[in-house]
């Protein structure tokens, strides 16, 4: 049975994007690790394809709000470049040419009407601070990212509603530390990346602790992405692996964020393990006290876990996988390309557990989305690419979302992943995610007809859709 599948008036229509993804390295004074890693080891890019250029969001930004609009978007997320901003990352000079493209950012929004959610790191810790401090588990850069956030919230702070201070933070720890996906590219690095997590919440609390300081208008929150954790039986064994890996993976931001606290079992477990991180009772005490006015939610795909079989191989050097597995739940629904299950109905989930367990706090889907390689497959004669498969993907999760707003989850917003075309960690341009599609030798833009039915989503503020058989 159709029905007509309607959102909240006033709800935020648009798409994510980040600004080591898109600007390309024009007039930056400074590398970020992201930067580093494709100009030590391009062979790790698909194609061999850096952010050099990327999108050249810094030179087609107006035609790119423009396109936004003439799509429907009312929001966009993009974020401030810690290496292009500052100058001096020890005293948190600005580079004058940092801050006026981002004032040139922030008025070509305005000028059509897009209302911006900046966030503060994208992955893009500048490079040297990996160098002299080991990035993120340092305190002394915890401390230079709040002088990098004061410049932000000097220069802009007034103009801007929506801030954020990180997307994704878990991915650092995870995929820079113990599983070797992301720069730095370590492996089985255990106790260092528990410290990262502290570090980067204590960041993440400093940061809107100065924020609420300034008297600033606006709201601040984080972005977490969120990959529930199903277990694979009603095992005890199964239930605690799940569990486990939901307070890693998931709680040990989503806690402190919202609550102020570390999942207690998550501590209890590290401690026991001796890699508890180091802390002090006065910085425990600051992340009890900022925590956020909102969440911003990624969602991509969930996790299947089960016990695991082998908890000895994974003692020395400690590693969390001792506690749980990963496996392929069979008969799965798969995006082959990115080897990630598609799960609409976690979506529904997510949104449910906030409400239920996080005083059902304001929050928004920040990412969501689906690319395919070679999607140029889809192009007609003109080049118009035809994405039904993304305009699907796009109706089952939203069809999700709307059911658990309607049983009272707060949730304002959906962001899709993402406007245009843009560069990405290893993946490059191997799997486009746009509304918009971008030509990388040309950089001319053309609208997907995925962009065409989001102007249409938009301007109903929802769509028709079988509930029925994909919902009930």
């Amino acid at each position: 049975m159709e029905k007509f599948v309607e959102f909240p008036e006033n709800f935020l229509w648009g798409a994510a994007s980040s600004g080591p993804q898109t600007e390309g390295n024009y007039g930056k004074a400074h590398e970020n690790v992201m930067d580093r890693w494709f100009h030590t080891k391009p062979e790790d890019f698909f194609d061999q394809v850096g952010p050099d250029i990327a999108s050249d969001f810094y030179h087609t930004y107006p035609e790119d709000f423009a396109l936004m609009k003439k799509i429907g978007f009312n929001s966009f997320r993009t974020s401030i470049q810690w290496s292009r901003l500052i100058k001096d990352f020890e005293t948190g000079e600005v580079d004058p040419d940092g801050a006026k493209f981002y004032q040139s950012i922030i008025d070509e929004a305005k000028k059509n009407n897009i209302t911006l959610i900046l966030n503060l790191h994208h992955f893009d810790l500048p490079a040297e601070l990996l160098d002299e401090y080991g990035g993120w588990e340092s305190k002394h850069v915890v401390d230079l990212f709040v002088k990098f956030a004061k410049a932000c919230f000097e220069l802009y702070g007034n103009q801007i509603e929506y801030w954020t201070t990180f997307n994704e933070p878990m991915v650092i720890p995870e995929a820079g530390y113990l599983y070797g996906f992301h720069y730095p590219n370590y492996k089985g690095k255990g106790k260092e990346a528990m410290q990262v997590i502290y570090n980067i919440n204590l960041a993440s609390a400093k940061v809107i602790s100065l924020y609420r300081s300034m008297n600033l208008k606006g709201k601040i929150g984080i972005i977490l992405n969120l990959t529930p954790a199903y277990p694979r039986s009603n095992s005890q064994e199964d239930l605690d692996a799940s569990e486990f890996t939901e307070n890693l993976f998931n709680r040990s931001f989503l806690e402190p964020a919202i609550k102020g606290e570390f999942p207690k079992k998550l501590v209890e477990v590290l401690d026991k393990d001796g890699v508890l991180w180091e802390s002090s009772q006065a910085e425990l005490d600051l992340i009890k006290k900022s925590t956020v006015d909102y969440l911003g939610v990624n969602y991509y795909h969930p996790k299947r876990v089960k016990a695991q079989d082998h908890p000895e191989q994974f003692k020395e050097p400690w590693m969390p996988d001792q506690y749980f597995e990963e496996y392929e739940m069979p008969n799965c629904r798969m995006n082959k390309y990115r080897g990630w299950e598609i799960y609409p109905k976690a979506i529904y989930d997510i949104a449910m557990d906030i409400k239920n367990n996080y005083g059902n706090i304001p929050w928004y889907i920040s990412e969501n989305g689906m690319g395919v390689e070679g999607e140029q497959r889809f192009a007609q004669v003109d080049g118009f690419i035809e994405d039904d498969y993304r305009i699907d993907f796009y109706k089952e999760h939203l069809a999700w979302l709307q059911k658990a707003i309607k049983e009272g989850s707060n949730c304002f917003g959906y962001h899709a992943w993402t406007a245009f075309d843009c560069w990405s960690w290893n993946n490059a341009y191997k799997n486009r995610y746009g509304f918009i599609a971008v030509d990388l030798k040309t950089q001319q833009r053309k609208i997907k007809k995925s962009g065409y039915w989001y102007l249409d989503l938009t301007k109903n503020n929802g769509f028709v859709y079988d509930l029925e058989q994909k919902v009930e």
